[in-house]
């Protein structure tokens, strides 16, 4: 009984570090494969990790692969006051602290917006980086004078995304996925993820990532860079141009069809883009 009582101690006080040791980052992280070359892939906003299973089932058998969720997202536990800011820096902490060597990092939508400001404020960090659909600054997609604000109160939004209620909140997930995504067998996947979403979390990193820029910032990007597009974005190539023309390293490619979530719509030219680049 008292050998049960001390192991049972063990466990407790083992699982404590454990936790202890997760809330050091703003993420929890699933670490798969074994290689050399190691992936960081970061999802999107309010998405899993398991938005890369298909693309880490190929990657991993040559690569050590570190899939992120982050904080607050798809299930995973909140942590006091996100910011997009906090969520980079804990992401360059971490593969500081575990010495990752030259990770190449994959992000996808708001994940694609982290691997940018990661390369740019840590340049020695990364091998290269893959930036799925996303821009430096996507308010200033729908307007060019755009300028973030330095002290933007979030608390509006937040306030507005707390109170709906799940059926109101489902339905705005539901509308969402539609403009996002043409696989119809994938949506209630993806809008799934979003219901699970601690709702503080969801819009304070709404609000913020909205109000980040990055189009000077990643003049500081020194590795190589691949910038995979949706399709629709084929009509808007001169103002994405402008907003990726102080990353001299960019590599800019559209997708042949789909929308935001190119793993999905697109999968045979997104996964040779991959291959290309990676390989």
């Amino acid at each position: 009984m008292k050998q049960f009582a001390v192991l049972s101690l063990i466990a407790f006080t083992f699982a404590s570090t454990l936790s202890a040791q997760n809330n050091r980052y703003p993420f929890d992280v699933k670490i798969s494969g074994k290689g050399k070359q190691s992936i960081i892939f970061i999802p999107g906003f309010a998405s899993s990790g398991e938005v890369w299973n298909e693309t880490k089932a190929i990657y991993e058998r040559d690569h050590t692969c570190y899939t992120l969720t982050m904080a607050g997202f798809a299930g995973t536990s909140a942590q006091e006051n996100p910011t997009f800011k906090s969520w980079e820096d804990g992401i360059a902490k971490y593969i500081s602290d575990y010495k990752i060597r030259k990770p190449i990092i994959i992000g996808h939508s708001m994940g694609g917006g982290l691997a940018l400001a990661i390369a740019s404020d840590y340049p020695g960090l990364p091998l290269k980086i893959i930036v799925v659909d996303a821009l430096p600054c996507l308010a200033a997609a729908m307007n060019p004078a755009f300028a973030s604000k330095p002290d933007i109160d979030c608390s509006p939004i937040t306030k507005q995304i707390t109170a709906a209620s799940q059926d109101e909140f489902y339905a705005m997930q539901q509308q969402s996925i539609k403009r996002l995504m043409e696989d119809a067998t994938r949506q209630e996947m993806v809008v799934g993820w979003s219901m699970k979403c601690d709702r503080n979390t969801f819009g304070q990193m709404y609000c913020d990532f909205s109000n980040t820029d990055l189009r000077q910032k990643i003049s500081g990007i020194t590795c190589p860079a691949m910038v995979l597009l949706e399709f629709p974005f084929v009509n808007l190539k001169s103002a994405i141009a402008e907003q990726y023309q102080n990353l001299k390293t960019a590599d800019l490619r559209y997708a042949t069809k789909g929308l935001h979530f190119i793993m999905y719509d697109d999968t045979k030219w997104y996964d040779e883009q991959l291959a290309d680049f990676i390989r």
